[in-house]
């Protein structure tokens, strides 16, 4: 059962011990989802697996005007609803969806944080961007109105470390509190984190993932600027079209994906169901550029290479791969061929986004969410909007409709601006 908040002479934890004895592998006990294909678990899962469900995206009020005016929105939940009006007021966007995740994902793990040693809990949530909608806002105020109209919630609601504090408050959290930013990656690399504190023995429970909110104007002006966002305004709905020939580039999205990771001996005690394994975890910087990938992928590989290694697994044991897959030309080829050399052509790839939109630092952690499930339902979700498959993309990507396996070992991969890769091995409980 979960323990009552415990006294400083067991700071070091009851598991600590047993790290470094090889391969750990952390138990995935809760997923919480918020995404355009649907808010919760099962309704995400629905979203993703079937084309028939149309996510939500759609132009926008705040990016009118721009050769980019829609991206992928959440329609199905009312943050001021969930969260009550005078909390929803002090949390940005990007994390109001991560409180509400972060509650599902607790429900589901069939935690009680009224009981739980919040002590020895921790939270660590990837943003790229954190609050930068409500910073354009208040500078539109400064610029409009003047100084004694700007809020003065800005330094709270906007910093990237909102979500994680946020979370942490809602529910009562005392261990670590961790923020990570690392561009597109950062939910994945939040995962990790997790999966590294475990295995230090420095937390029982982890809630980590990755959440965020950029309707802003300014952000996606200058990506439209570089060329990184489609432009396909006639039919938005078919613009991000991963591994495609046709591709030009992401739709941005936003939303959280968070996971209830617990040292695999606390889930036991407490006879938790276990979903899946966080078995491995790399990292890598690619040291070339602020905005593309390596060309001849050698950050990511190194980062796959690390996560495999870490899980005591071979290329020969994965059988799916959630690939970053932005629907960018450069991104999705450089990593299809990283994941050929590595890996070879039996596993399953697919990419999501183009259910969810490109969340930018909740990527990762919606995405390794998604992984767990095509563990447990053994189904790879298609890749929508894949019309014409681009012959030079190695790999054997799911398209059409989702694909049946048998696979107990999966891959979830993370690339970011400033050349931040992660990777992450998955496998089935």
């Amino acid at each position: 059962m979960p323990r009552t908040r415990g006294s400083a002479d067991r700071a070091a934890g009851p598991f600590a011990a047993r790290r470094g004895a090889g391969p750990f592998a952390a138990a995935v006990t809760g997923i919480g989802l918020v995404t355009a294909a649907g808010t919760g678990a099962g309704a995400a899962w629905h979203g993703v697996s079937d084309l028939a469900t149309a996510p939500s995206v759609h132009p926008v009020d705040e990016l009118a005007g721009l050769p980019c005016d829609f991206m992928y929105t959440v329609t199905d939940t009312d943050p001021k609803a969930v969260l009550g009006v005078a909390a929803q007021r002090l949390m940005d966007r990007f994390s109001q969806l991560a409180v509400i995740a972060a509650r599902e994902a607790v429900a589901d793990a069939g935690l009680d944080p009224s009981v739980w040693d919040s002590g020895r809990v921790a939270v660590v949530i990837g943003s790229a961007h954190g609050g930068l909608p409500f910073y354009d806002d208040q500078h539109t105020t400064l610029t409009e109105r003047g100084a004694r109209r700007v809020s003065p919630k800005l330094a709270p609601l906007t910093v990237v470390n909102g979500a994680a504090s946020s979370v942490a408050m809602d529910l009562g959290v005392h261990g670590p509190s961790l923020a990570v930013s690392t561009a597109c990656s950062s939910g994945t690399v939040a995962i990790g984190t997790a999966h590294q504190m475990l295995r230090a023995g420095a937390c029982d429970i982890v809630v980590a993932g990755g959440a965020e909110s950029v309707r802003s104007r300014l952000l996606i002006a200058s990506a439209c600027q570089m060329r990184a966002v489609s432009t396909r305004r006639d039919d938005p709905a078919a613009a991000c079209r991963p591994f495609d020939s046709h591709r030009d580039g992401f739709v941005v999205g936003e939303g959280a994906g968070l996971l209830v990771l617990e040292h695999p001996e606390h889930a036991r005690a407490r006879g938790a169901t276990v979903r899946a394994h966080v078995a491995g975890y790399g990292a890598s910087s690619d040291a070339h550029s602020a905005v593309a990938p390596d060309p001849d992928g050698l950050g990511i590989e190194r980062a796959l290479r690390t996560a495999l290694a870490d899980a005591d697994l071979g290329p020969d044991d994965i059988g799916h791969v959630n690939a970053h897959g932005t629907s960018t030309v450069a991104n999705d080829l450089i990593e299809a061929a990283m994941l050929h050399r590595v890996l070879g052509e039996h596993p399953l790839v697919t990419s999501t986004k183009a259910m969810t939109g490109h969340t930018l630092g909740a990527a990762g952690g919606i995405e390794a969410a998604l992984t767990v499930l095509a563990l447990q339902h053994q189904l790879v979700p298609p890749t929508a909007n894949l019309d014409a498959p681009d012959p030079a993309i190695p790999v054997d990507v799911v398209s059409k409709e989702a694909r049946r396996g048998r696979f107990d070992c999966a891959v979830k991969t993370s690339l970011g601006f400033g050349g931040h890769n992660a990777a992450l091995v998955l496998t089935r409980a």
